[in-house]
């Protein structure tokens, strides 16, 4: 089975189960092996679709401030969950493929296998949102009619995207591509590297 023949149905679960209570606060209830790579690549689409509704909320023009700032706060603290799911993900590449001997014309791929995927997890949450605008019942004018063409280049989007990454886990398995992970190395969060968090020390 081709990788994201795997990962978008875990993708797709994900978003499903989240919808059914619609709360930025509901616990995660993973149904996926611990530590298996369903697990995280539903964790990964959990994280990601909690922000995607965290930046709604935020955007409310009416949002009290002290309410937005908590917001804020919190998307940081997702945004870095994010890249540490990714980076478990590539983890587990890195593994599958550890005894893979690349050939001398191997080439370096300008993103990895993970950061693929994560791109993959999030075209998921605007098709399912998008096909919802196509849906509804109330818009006006021709908003279906533009979210309808929207919905299609999307879902052409995912198709093209989904290939991309299976080739290049292909490219990677038969020596073509070698793969090389870097650790995202985030300053803004860190108290020894962001100016203003070590400036009141």
């Amino acid at each position: 089975m081709q990788f994201t023949a795997l990962a978008s149905p875990v993708f797709e679960k994900s978003i499903m189960d989240y919808h059914k209570r619609d709360d930025v606060d509901a616990t995660v209830q993973n149904p996926y092996p611990e530590k298996s790579v369903e697990y995280y690549l539903y964790l990964k689409n959990w994280v990601d679709t909690v922000q995607w509704h965290l930046e709604d909320i935020i955007r409310d023009t009416e949002i009290d401030p002290v309410k937005a700032l908590e917001i804020k706060r919190r998307i940081d603290r997702s945004n870095q969950e994010r890249t540490d799911l990714v980076e478990m993900i590539d983890s587990y590449f890195l593994e599958k493929y550890r005894n893979i001997r690349p050939s001398e014309e191997a080439t370096l791929n300008t993103e990895s296998p993970a950061w693929a995927v994560d791109r993959l997890s999030i075209l998921a949450l605007k098709i399912y949102h998008m096909r919802k605008e196509v849906e509804r019942h109330d818009a006006e004018g021709n908003h279906n009619e533009v979210c309808r063409n929207k919905l299609n280049i999307l879902l052409e989007q995912r198709q093209d995207l989904s290939s991309a990454i299976d080739r290049l886990l292909e490219d990677i398995e038969s020596g073509k591509k070698y793969m090389k992970v870097y650790k995202q190395m985030k300053m803004y969060n860190d108290p020894d590297l962001n100016p203003v968090l070590y400036g009141k020390k």
